[in-house]
């Protein structure tokens, strides 16, 4: 089985900084794109940023400059550096990932379960 588990979220004042990360862990063969998207209340899932395994990027208009995407291939783990952040960056977290596992040949895309991010003064 394969798992994303994230963690780094919680409460932080306008401005502030958050940093959170996301473990893949199971029987991975192999990890292509990682992505973060996130969930307000009442809205659709967005996509925040994506990161390639050659770590090309693509960012949310909304969070270029300010957010800051990274993995590390060798601990199946990528990050999001969240700086200067705003209320309406408000959300549930959630961090995917394209992943084969061994014995099997087709890729699959697997969700964590999600971390809260509240920005509130």
């Amino acid at each position: 089985q394969v798992q994303l588990v994230e963690s780094g979220g919680g409460l932080v004042q306008p401005g502030g900084s958050l940093r959170l990360s996301c473990a893949a862990s199971g029987s991975i063969f192999s990890i292509r794109a990682m992505g973060w998207y996130r969930q307000a209340p009442g809205k659709q899932r967005e996509l925040v940023v994506t990161i390639t395994s050659d770590n090309n990027t693509v960012y949310a208009d909304s969070v270029k400059g300010r957010f800051t995407i990274s993995r590390d291939n060798a601990k199946k783990t990528v990050y999001l550096q969240m700086n200067s952040l705003k209320p309406e960056d408000t959300a549930v977290y959630y961090c995917n990932a394209d992943i084969r596992q061994y014995s099997v040949s087709r890729w699959r895309t697997y969700w964590g379960q999600g971390t809260q991010v509240t920005v509130s003064s």
